[in-house]
């Protein structure tokens, strides 16, 4: 069973996503049994090309120009150039991931003989964000439900709210978002701060939602906080307790930053299931999060974590959250959880199973159709 997968937004968890992947599919009795190819566009300014390259040196890979705005031209190329990579792999599956690899790749693969199953993971759905108009939500949620109308396709889901979500646009699967708890884990290591530290690991940009998080420090002047990572938002960070680490050359860096926080605080607008989430519950760190879609499917209130709309909610939290005992609970329970629904080995696993049930039932429906013709 030949996979391809087509991505163009490959950054923050996206990126993560496919470094799992990576490292999934490419195990010599993996790899035999289910041949990988990836596709992908490094434009993304977040995205460092080398870096990309070498994430996929043990896969079979090419990079596509595709773009994140609609442009036609190079739309037009982009397209092109899928259905000619794909026409000489001859793929039986293809899994698209993110909005604007749904939209090419669904298209060029209608060009392509024979035409291989497709499946398409949003990793958020573009008509969730805050930042955009309603008309460009409305056009967006349009694109989204009309173009599985007429390319077809099943979408899976990466999380809950995500799912249900796709139940009303079409057919749709889920297999959770997934990480690599045991690597993970490797840098779990005792913390002592002298302050409380709260903190949140991703670029500072809209979705992250700085602004909520700078005004949460300053409503609490006796806590540290920390970003981890940096951003073209930065600007939006300016109380004096929060510090911003910029950005790391290494992941475990990032993970030993983590593992330094005592709550991880999670302030974003929207998400589709957010990977740093998981990364600091398999951390052991309970979590505080925003009430929406994405965050509601990591965080079970008073068992791993907390929701919150309000600031004025956080100082309950935070006062819960001081006691180590406390911290300490919560912190299991979110490592119980994670190991329970987002093992990215049990979850890849799963996803693999499930190209192979639409590709056994696809088989048997053209076995049908050619008996019917004779």
């Amino acid at each position: 069973m030949k996979v391809v997968h087509i991505i163009e937004a490959l950054g923050g968890g996206v990126y993560t996503y496919f470094e799992d992947l990576t490292h999934h599919f490419e195990k010599e009795a993996i790899r035999h049994k289910v041949p990988t190819f990836i596709l992908y566009s490094d434009n993304r300014k977040e995205i460092d090309p080398q870096k990309v390259a070498q994430l996929f040196a043990t896969i079979p890979n090419k990079k596509v120009e595709m773009k994140r705005e609609i442009h036609p031209i190079s739309d037009g190329k982009a397209i092109q150039t899928l259905i000619r990579e794909l026409q000489a792999i001859k793929p039986d599956v293809v899994h698209l991931h993110s909005s604007k690899a749904g939209v090419l790749g669904r298209i060029a693969c209608c060009f392509v003989s024979p035409k291989p199953l497709v499946f398409y993971t949003p990793h958020g759905y573009a008509f969730q964000r805050t930042d955009i108009s309603p008309y460009a939500k409305k056009m967006y949620w349009c694109i989204e439900k009309y173009f599985q109308k007429i390319f077809g396709g099943i979408t899976i889901a990466c999380g809950d709210s995500e799912f249900e979500l796709a139940k009303q646009l079409g057919k749709a699967e889920m297999i959770r978002n997934g990480i690599d708890i045991s690597t993970i884990q490797n840098h779990l290591q005792p913390v002592s701060n002298a302050k409380l530290t709260i903190g949140i690991a991703g670029r500072i940009t809209a979705a992250r939602n700085p602004k909520l998080f700078n005004a949460i420090a300053l409503q609490f002047p006796e806590y540290q906080f920390v970003w981890i990572g940096d951003g073209e938002e930065r600007n939006q960070i300016t109380a004096p307790n929060i510090k911003i680490t910029g950005w790391f050359l290494e992941k475990k860096q990032v993970y030993e930053q983590i593992n330094a926080l005592d709550i991880y605080l999670q302030t974003s607008l929207w998400e589709g299931l957010p990977i740093a989430v998981l990364e600091a519950m398999a951390l052991m760190k309970p979590v505080i999060a925003t009430k929406i879609n994405g965050n509601k499917d990591t965080v079970i209130p008073n068992e791993t974590g907390f929701l919150f709309q309000e600031i004025s909610e956080l100082a309950s939290h935070f006062k819960n959250l001081e006691d180590p005992i406390t911290r300490t609970q919560l912190g299991k329970n979110a490592e119980e959880r994670c190991k329970l629904l987002f093992d990215t080995t049990k979850n890849f696993t799963a996803l693999t199973e499930l190209y192979q049930q639409y590709l056994f039932a696809a088989t048997k429906d053209s076995q049908k159709q050619k008996t019917k013709s004779r």
